[in-house]
């Protein structure tokens, strides 16, 4: 099965990925090879709000599919600022566009000490290979 892991971001083991903003900010989403592997997502929520401070690797939200219900986990800690409402009205939008369907903003506590779990697009297509 072949996945879409864009250059410009990078991936956590749990599969989600991010994206450093240039306001210092980074996105949070869940990957290609995630949403394939869930099939038809049905249910997008998350379980923090703007203002929460959030640590590495808490459940920030989850996401429901015909076949299981996953956590999403956070790969960056820090405070978040932006939640993307849309999809939980949209949950679908995760398996058409994974990297638009982002789930959160946030502003990261210390992005280069955490950014050394995370892998670079080679890395993670390595890693998905080996699963």
């Amino acid at each position: 099965m072949s996945y879409n892991n864009p250059d410009n971001l990078l991936y956590h083991k749990e599969h989600e990925w991010v994206q450093q903003n240039d306001d210092g900010t980074v996105t949070i989403g869940i990957s290609d090879y995630a949403q394939q592997n869930l099939t038809d997502i049905v249910y997008a929520g998350m379980k923090v709000a703007v203002g929460d401070k959030i640590t590495l690797k808490q459940v920030i939200g989850e996401v429901e599919s015909v076949k299981s219900v996953s956590d999403i986990y956070n790969p960056i800690a820090g405070e978040v600022v932006e939640v993307n409402e849309q999809i939980g009205d949209a949950p679908e939008s995760i398996n058409s566009s994974p990297y638009e369907a982002w789930f959160l903003k946030i502003k990261p506590d210390n992005f280069e000490a955490d950014k050394a779990d995370l892998m670079d697009s080679t890395k993670y297509a390595e890693y998905c290979a080996s699963l």
